[in-house]
């Protein structure tokens, strides 16, 4: 299990199901000026399902997100 936090803007109960769909965006007009394509999560989520894992997020805005991957372990 590896967890990634962080104390950003947050993303919306509404949101944080769809975040890991190819091309959404939460806010198209904040990323107008910083870019992004929308496929960053849907890449990870793919390579994170591709070995057999997932990946879950919690968040509020205001507060920030966390984003625990989760991998079998094999040995």
């Amino acid at each position: 299990m590896i967890k990634v936090e962080d104390i950003g803007i947050g993303i919306a109960v509404e949101h944080q199901q769809r975040i890991f769909d190819r091309f959404y965006r939460v806010d198209r007009d904040r990323f107008r000026t910083s870019g992004g394509s929308g496929l960053g999560l849907a890449i990870a989520i793919a390579i994170a399902r591709a070995h057999k894992g997932n990946i879950h997020v919690q968040s509020q805005p205001g507060l920030g997100s966390t984003f625990t991957v989760q991998l079998p372990f094999s040995s």
